[in-house]
């Protein structure tokens, strides 16, 4: 397995020119924020991930997490100290604000750091991104006592918290579990229930875990409006901060997965020794679904970011491993000469196709994440509305169309590799079994397609879709003033007018056929992300060219910007007008099977 190298050049150019961090430096709370500052924490975040987190990805996959004799979770070797390092240095609490312990830093950095560590070690990142969706939760909706207690711990990493939403009869209808809750004298809940798929449920790197659980109180009505969150500490935690008696919560068995070794999912049992888990009520009864979605927005963006971050480490091994594979020989050479297989034009289609994707996914991410940033600071309230809106669109674009790219790029990073690709000492199977988890994590990428269609499509009556349109459109007229990109923006352009057709249908059906529009809905979103995929490539590929005549940069880094925007714009922007048509079809076909024919 190739090394990992933060590519720092490409991340600080997308930051500036594409996700626009000059104008969020100009939001309220990160006017310190100089370019020379950003390098510099970049750069240092980038030695650390690599040097420190990145040697133990082999190591965790080969290992995995166990669950001993005695119930406790026991990571592989190096976790430990390494995840020691990362609190030390700072890390898990960045980008979380000031007031909370936090680093202060923009989202929009802290998704960079969030890029570095994923791409390092998929596995290992997944501690800190359900801990970073609890303290979202927490400082969302916890009371002022529930802050105090907990949030200053979990925010330097010293806790780590997760996400209990999964029962096994449930899967993701979460409205359908069997938790309880039970109210006692002194104002806590006795929590009885079992919960599966709990990702870092239990572990060896801290010493208390915050699980945020799901469960249903007496008399709570029936579906998701019943639902109520609760605290439900590992060890309990006394008025003063420390540690008091273990709760009553046991860990069951650990999964045998496909990948993300080091990753213990966990089945917990809540209450099976007594009376159940001491819990304490976030918020109000009955509302712990809509403060689940506070922590599920904040985790869909962070597995987002997974596709990303895999994305770059399979292109990284891949080109590699390409210059340095001689076999065969290009068109041209002497007989006896045999060539990398870089120059062969069908591995090179493949190379671009990764590169293409991840500067395209990159952008996606670091623009969602500057909304993410002006939501939450911008000046005036219609700012932050709108802000707001656009992260909402996003959201399951980001999470779908980034995890189902990053694992076709997984997979075609074993196919440069050929049949050593296949064996596992290359590690290039290992970042595919590792991502495949990724589009069904946070809601299944199929779910997140429907809430793209149902529900943010028509947001302002539609308004809101059509205004992130107006944007390509306007980065598609500038595009043709080039010249050198006139053939990138007729490309951009039909992108366009199809994600229009498309959303004229889909609004449509929803009002008299929904399951037409259902049936759409997972093509649809594969169809706006690629267009704007190639909208942001686009900024991009303006940006260099300024730079370029401006005499300003790296000229070959620049002049690849461009190139990789040409061969989006020839080689997948027209797979998106494809899709068009899969979008118009009806679900008339696909229940025209009845139901007990399927098997035959």
């Amino acid at each position: 397995m190739s090394e990992y190298r933060p590519p720092l050049e490409d991340i600080e150019f997308t930051l500036h020119h594409v996700a626009d961090l000059p104008a969020v430096a100009k939001l309220d709370g990160f006017q310190h924020l100089d370019p020379d500052t950003v390098s510099g924490i970049l750069s240092e975040a980038g030695r650390f991930f690599s040097e420190v987190i990145a040697p133990l990805n082999r190591i965790g996959d080969q290992q995995g997490s166990v669950l001993d004799e005695n119930g406790q979770v026991r990571t592989p070797d190096g976790f430990k100290e390494a995840y020691r390092k990362f609190v030390e240095a700072g890390w898990a609490g960045a980008h979380i604000p000031e007031e909370y312990g936090g680093g202060g830093l923009p989202y929009t950095v802290g998704i960079v750091l969030q890029e570095m560590f994923k791409s390092a070690n998929m596995a290992f990142s997944l501690c800190p991104l359900l801990t970073q969706a609890a303290i979202e939760a927490l400082i969302q909706h916890g009371s002022e006592e529930q802050r105090e207690l907990y949030l200053e711990k979990l925010v330097t990493g010293e806790w780590a918290g997760t996400m209990c939403l999964t029962e096994p009869h449930a899967g993701s209808d979460v409205g359908a579990l069997s938790t309880k809750a039970v109210r006692q004298d002194d104002g806590t809940y006795r929590i009885t229930g079992t919960k599966i798929f709990i990702t870092w449920g239990d572990q060896d790197l801290t010493e208390n875990i915050i699980h945020l659980v799901l469960a249903r109180t007496p008399g709570a009505a029936p579906g998701t409006k019943g639902i109520s969150m609760f605290v439900v500490p590992k060890y309990l935690v006394n008025p003063d901060g420390t540690l008091g008696e273990r709760n009553d919560i046991k860990i069951v068995s650990l999964e045998h997965k496909l990948g993300i070794h080091a990753s213990p999912t966990c089945v917990v049992s809540f209450g099976d020794s007594g009376e159940g888990a001491v819990g304490y009520l976030i918020g109000e009864e009955q509302s712990g679904m809509r403060y689940m979605f506070t922590m599920m927005n904040s985790a869909r963006i962070g597995v987002g970011v997974e596709g990303l971050a895999i994305t770059e480490r399979v292109y990284q091994q891949s080109v590699a491993y390409a210059l340095e594979r001689v076999q065969g020989r290009e068109v041209g050479a002497p007989p006896t000469q045999s060539t990398p297989i870089v120059r062969h034009p069908d591995v090179r289609r493949m190379l671009m196709t990764m590169r293409a994707y991840r500067e395209a996914l990159r952008g996606l991410l670091y623009l969602t994440a500057r909304y993410l940033d002006e939501e939450r600071h911008a000046d005036t309230p219609e700012e932050r509305k709108q802000a707001g809106e656009m992260v909402a669109l996003l959201t399951p674009i980001t999470k779908a169309w980034s995890t189902d790219v990053g694992v076709e790029m997984a997979s075609l990073g074993i196919q440069v590799h050929g049949g050593v690709g296949y064996i596992e000492e290359t590690g290039a199977a290992q970042h595919y079994r590792d991502v495949r988890i990724a589009p069904i994590y946070e809601g299944t990428n199929g779910i997140q397609a429907i809430d793209l269609v149902m529900r943010k499509l028509p947001m302002g009556g539609g308004e809101v879709v059509e205004r992130l349109i107006a944007q390509i459109d306007e980065t598609a007229a500038e595009l043709r003033q080039s010249p050198a990109l006139e053939d990138f923006a007729a490309c951009l352009d039909d992108g366009v007018e199809a994600v229009s057709e498309a959303v004229d249908i889909l609004l449509s059906r929803l009002q008299g056929s929904p399951n037409d529009a259902l049936a759409g809905a997972t093509p649809f979103l594969r169809l706006f992300g690629t267009v704007i995929g190639g909208w942001l490539l686009g900024k991009a590929a303006l940006a260099a060219q300024r730079q370029l005549a401006a005499g300003s940069g790296d000229s070959p880094f620049l002049e690849a910007k461009i190139a990789t925007a040409r061969f989006y714009g020839e080689q997948i922007l027209p797979s998106a007008l494809g899709l068009v048509d899969s979008v118009k079809a009806t679900s008339e076909v696909l229940f025209a099977i009845p139901d007990a024919d399927l098997a035959r």
